[in-house]
């Protein structure tokens, strides 16, 4: 049985299409929520899908190996950023070489890095006057969404668009590539 780990930082809408995914797999599950915020949501979602859920703060994930040990004893085979908004360390990611990877609202390399997350990511493609976007699904490096590209899924722009149309266009792209994405690098 292949062990997938999630980091959240907030709502958890992401994480949770993935326990629903991988619940009555028999090749992998969900065994563990991480979040950084000790009031995300994702940490209710978990718990009502019965998934083990910790948060953490700043220092036990960049200063000491506390979360790195936490890892260690989850033994995942992979390591899933589902809207975790701080970078990781890179003393985790040497412990997982190829075995963390994130999902970014946007087609990188195209609007990526620090700060490039949720509405602000939908709100520069509009001011922008994109005619598509989509979603990324990458490799966690030792930067902000440079990691090597697996996926991505593009959707159409329209002129009057908002921000909060894009926003829907992309969750709609998350939710249904998503768990495809993780289920395939699983079974490789």
């Amino acid at each position: 049985m292949k062990r997938i780990v999630i980091f959240a930082s907030g709502s958890g809408t992401n994480a949770e299409n993935l326990i629903k995914f991988f619940h009555n797999r028999e090749n992998a599950s969900v065994i563990q929520v991480l979040t950084n915020n000790p009031h995300a949501k994702v940490l209710d979602r978990a718990k009502k899908l019965k998934v083990s859920a910790l948060s953490f703060n700043r220092i036990a994930f960049t200063k000491t190996e506390d979360v790195l040990d936490i890892l260690k004893a989850s033994k995942p085979d992979l390591i899933v950023l589902a809207g975790f908004l701080w970078k990781f360390p890179e003393h985790i990611l040497s412990a997982f070489p190829n075995k963390v990877i994130n999902i970014h609202p946007a087609l990188l390399p195209k609007y990526g890095g620090k700060g490039m997350y949720g509405m602000h990511v939908h709100e520069a493609i509009v001011a922008n006057n994109e005619k598509e976007t989509g979603i990324t699904i990458h490799y966690v490096n030792e930067n902000y969404d440079e990691g090597a590209i697996i996926f991505q899924a593009k959707c159409e722009i329209h002129s009057l668009d908002t921000a909060q149309d894009v926003a829907k266009k992309i969750h709609e792209l998350e939710m249904e590539h998503f768990p495809k994405v993780v289920a395939q690098l699983l079974d490789e």
